[in-house]
């Protein structure tokens, strides 16, 4: 009657071991492979400090310290930019302040994001603090590194044996910091970690190096329409008359007929190339896609897209398991535009690895054979068009763009060469970031090697697998 069943017999001494007293079934049967020619350590005492981050309300208007949330950890690196600010005095930021190198866990989220593990690295002069749902743990270097460890909880053990420890309920899995305390680590060389802090080192490089590289992109685009030295209006009032509004647009509300919006039409209008409604120039992908129940599918939602327009991720699941917004076939070369004001920022260029993916109906899915891909991008998430998508939002409790004024709103014919200059430089940024999440998947492989073999091997394999990665890489 037992067959298939999990069973482990525990003394009751080994539960009272744990300072929580775990006595539920999975924190026993999942406990995770540990290898016998290695040496284990808790990671409490491989560590300075571990930390809850500020309790505090953010704003999106740049007042106080930028601050990081649980979706802005990636690819075992914290974002380099974050959109949220905290406005806090200067003891608090002495406090909560995040330091070069320090390791940032996601405590608190659906079980899927729970453990999201990052390395924070200082890239300029900026403050950055962290909030109340994440833990930084300061590593003694003396025995751990911090990306060393970043590596090992984003590993398959790391990862099983934190989510043995997440504690479920109905909307929220939680993981206290004394329970990552309690994991045991193998207590790898300290040449072996360097080997892991050396891709860490150049994949933060190329992350860098690609963020600026798409600047360069954003910043011809913006001298090509006349956005660089552009100062919209910043007039509180505008006097409609009835034909010129109402009658034209069907809104009432004054948010809409802000002079600012009057200057960035002007501005495509008047664009030399010329203009047309997304109708006329785009593709618009607005047919459902009924996903079948036993498949297995990527699935790209809000949360999967960077800053810079890539995707950082995808949920993989049968199609029963699917949320029913996931009604949507993307494809490569396809720009996907999120329509929830808020997040309106959050557009991105489907590459060939999210070919035939689905993504949220949250999203417009577009092309064109008039402007390519890499144009649309950069240009849906300049500051021209997140204005103009902003003002064409409406609605009350959740506000919105619809489909009706979308098609409408219209867009610059971006001129061929300035499209080629264009698409040459965000190929150049989305190599990079490759190479650079690539050197961090080796990182975390060779970690489980180190476990599963022995470091000799793990070395072999950092060196074999990153060589020829890095003769690309651009200082």
């Amino acid at each position: 009657m037992l067959e298939g069943l999990e069973i482990k017999i525990k003394q009751l001494s080994e539960t009272l071991d744990n300072k929580d007293f775990r006595v539920d079934s999975q924190f026993y049967t999942k406990e995770p492979y540990k290898n016998p020619e290695l040496n284990y350590d808790k990671i409490g005492n491989l560590i300075h400090n571990a930390q809850y981050g500020i309790s505090i309300a953010m704003n999106e208007d740049s007042i106080g310290y930028p601050i990081y949330r649980m979706n802005e950890i990636h690819n075992m690196l914290c974002d380099i930019e974050v959109s949220k600010t905290a406005d806090i005095n200067t003891n608090e930021l002495k406090n909560f302040k995040l330091n070069d190198r320090d390791v940032v866990f996601n405590r608190t989220n659906s079980f899927e994001w729970v453990g999201r593990t990052g390395l924070y690295k200082k890239l300029d002069d900026r403050d950055f603090v962290f909030a109340s749902y994440l833990v930084r743990f300061i590593p003694n270097e003396k025995y751990l590194l911090p990306e060393y460890l970043t590596s090992f909880l984003n590993s398959k053990y790391g990862v099983n044996d934190i989510k043995r420890r997440a504690r479920q309920s109905i909307n929220q899995t939680n993981v206290n910091p004394e329970e990552v305390k309690s994991i045991e680590i193998p207590t790898l060389s300290l040449n072996f970690q360097n080997k892991i802090k050396k891709c860490f080192d150049i994949g933060f490089n190329n992350k860098v190096v690609s963020k600026q590289i798409y600047a360069d992109a954003e910043n011809l685009l913006l001298k090509e329409i006349g956005l660089q030295d552009f100062t919209p209006s910043k007039e509180p009032v505008n006097i409609k008359n009835f034909k010129d509004s109402f009658a034209t647009s069907g809104r009432l509300d004054a948010e809409y007929y802000q002079p600012k919006y009057d200057d960035y039409s002007k501005l495509i209008n008047n664009y030399s190339g010329g203009s047309e409604a997304i109708v006329t120039i785009c593709n618009l992908k607005g047919k459902n896609f009924k996903p079948e129940d036993d498949k297995t599918y990527n699935y790209i939602e809000l949360s999967n897209v960077g800053k810079t327009g890539d995707i950082n991720g995808c949920t993989v699941n049968l199609g029963k398991e699917l949320p029913s917004r996931a009604r949507r076939k993307v494809n490569t070369g396809d720009v996907i535009i999120s329509s929830i004001e808020g997040s309106l920022e959050s557009c991105a260029m489907v590459t060939k690895e999210y070919n035939n993916a689905l993504c949220s109906t949250g999203f417009y899915v577009i092309n064109s054979d008039i402007i390519n891909s890499e144009s649309l991008l950069v240009l849906f998430k300049s500051d021209l068009m997140q204005n103009v998508l902003k003002q064409n939002c409406s609605g009350t409790i959740l506000t919105s763009l619809n489909k009706d004024d979308f098609i409408k709103i219209r867009i610059p014919k971006i001129k061929e060469n300035i499209q080629k200059n264009i698409k040459s430089l965000i190929e150049q940024s989305f190599s990079l970031k490759k190479q650079s999440e690539y050197l961090l998947e080796v990182a975390k492989k060779a970690v489980e090697i180190a476990i599963e073999e022995n470091e000799g091997i793990a070395i072999k394999y950092i060196t074999k697998e990153s060589n020829f990665k890095v003769h690309d890489i651009i200082f």
